[in-house]
């Protein structure tokens, strides 16, 4: 399997503060990553170089095969699916959900004077009822519940067929019973063969879905443990990462953490 992602070395700096220093990590194509840390930790920031959106302050990232600084990241960028609060403030509140979908396969965010061919809004009813969103198709965006507004995101990212698909926190905001719908869906998305590469942000395990393969650890912007996630998913790594003892639990093919009782 190729790589989708690799990054040598990476350090981002801003302000002459180290947000990630020396991560040398990849992915290859067909996995499906978490991303673990407390807040702070580098997660976002790692993600954002992913996206493109962000160049390493030293070190070398390569993205789909081609490396940050020797591409044209304007024709890079639309093989990567993003979804997460920075692309939710973006968007046009007063757009319909079909709209807001539709939007990405022109690479805008807006609706201007584009014409659609059928093929586009198919897809895009597609991947919205593969998210529960078929009801809602006419629905202002910004009039959608946090659970709604996530799902959306997730099927705008999908439009354009991408290579690598990047989550920040998809499951931040929502209660438990839409954080339990919104893992369930991405658990069938994650299993499905020919869903693109995945990468997720979270801070809990509990919102990692079933069928994820790999998790990587990363504290004060530097990684501790990356690997397959019934190997490094485990006690002794959560609690290094979050700096207390904590104890991870499997149940069935989701996992759990809490901390230890204070004697």
């Amino acid at each position: 399997m190729s790589d989708v992602l690799e990054l040598v070395d990476v350090s981002v700096v801003r302000d002459g503060r180290a947000l990630v220093e020396d991560v040398s990590w990849s992915v290859k194509e067909g996995e499906r990553w978490a991303i673990l840390g407390p807040n702070g930790a580098g997660k976002t920031t790692l993600l954002n170089v992913a996206s493109s959106y962000l160049f390493p302050s030293s070190g070398t990232a390569r993205i789909l095969g081609d490396q940050l600084g020797k591409v044209d990241v304007f024709d890079l960028r639309p093989r990567i699916g993003m979804a997460g609060i920075a692309m939710a403030e973006k968007l046009p509140k007063r757009q319909t959900v079909l709209q807001t979908v539709l939007t990405a396969a022109y690479g805008m965010t807006a609706t201007w004077h584009e014409n659609y061919d059928a093929v586009d809004e198919d897809r895009a009813r597609a991947f919205l009822d593969r998210l529960g969103m078929t009801e809602y198709l006419d629905r202002s965006f910004g009039t959608l519940s946090e659970g709604e507004r996530k799902r959306t995101l997730i099927a705008r990212a999908m439009m354009t067929d991408p290579e690598l698909l990047l989550l920040d926190e998809p499951a931040a905001g929502l209660d438990l019973g839409g954080r339990e719908d919104l893992v369930r869906r991405l658990g069938r998305l994650a299993r499905d063969a020919y869903a693109p590469s995945m990468i997720m942000v979270t801070h809990h395990v509990e919102e990692i879905p079933p069928g994820f393969t790999h998790v990587l650890m990363i504290r004060q912007g530097k990684v501790l443990a990356a690997g397959p996630v019934e190997m490094e998913l485990t006690s002794r790594n959560l609690s290094h990462c979050f700096g207390l003892p904590l104890v991870v639990e499997r149940v069935g093919d989701r996992y759990t953490a809490q901390g230890l009782p204070l004697s």
